[in-house]
């Protein structure tokens, strides 16, 4: 295995780490987290170089390399399903409906490249324009939301902080999470629509 599939590889065990740091009660959890994704987040731009310029692209980075980013970006998006603050007890960081229309739309772009690569033609679909721009807006949105969290799990606590304080960043950081993963959505959604629209030959010849 040369070094961008090595690095495209990492990351699903780097969707493993975020989901353990973020299920686990251990110290400094939230940070680790957002260190492990951000880590992550640069093998993804670094992978796609190194094939371009060095390594050649190979089909099993053409396959794994979207694959990875997806399994990585749906363990952070899970993992704030489940995370309430302590003055927004009733609001998660990011709404279950978010994660559901994510990866319905993951399972429906990989459905058309698994089409793809049955076809006589052994199309293989690579991650276009629109594709790297979901991934890099919904990396960006996570590693935000990482940062807002970290800071209220792991550095806050142990200022001599207002009560009242505390209130307004818990309802300022939902809504804020709230508003960077209904962009995500919207970009996602678009970004599906194009694979469709580029390859709709494929879904029209199978029906």
């Amino acid at each position: 295995m040369n070094l961008p599939n090595t690095l495209t590889v990492s990351r699903l065990f780097a969707a493993a780490v975020v989901m353990l740091a973020m299920a686990l009660p251990i110290p400094f959890s939230s940070t680790l987290a957002l260190v492990v994704f951000i880590a992550a987040s640069i093998t993804d731009y670094w992978d796609g170089k190194l094939a371009r310029t060095r390594y050649g692209v190979t089909t099993f980075g053409k396959l794994m390399d979207p694959l990875a980013d997806k399994v990585l970006v749906c363990a952070a998006l899970v993992s704030f399903v489940g995370i309430h603050l302590p003055y927004e007890p009733d609001y998660s960081l990011v709404p279950a409906w978010v994660v559901v229309v994510i990866i319905a739309r993951e399972f429906a772009v990989t459905g058309l490249r698994l089409l793809a690569a049955a076809a006589d033609q052994r199309r293989i679909i690579s991650a276009g324009n629109w594709g790297k721009l979901k991934t890099v807006w919904q990396m960006v949105a996570i590693i935000a939301t990482f940062i807002l969290l970290a800071a209220r799990t792991d550095f806050l606590p142990y200022l001599d902080l207002s009560e009242k304080f505390l209130r307004q960043y818990d309802a300022a950081f939902v809504i804020t999470s709230w508003i960077l993963s209904t962009m995500v959505v919207i970009v996602t959604l678009v970004s599906g629509w194009k694979y469709f629209a580029d390859h709709l030959d494929l879904v029209t010849a199978e029906m």
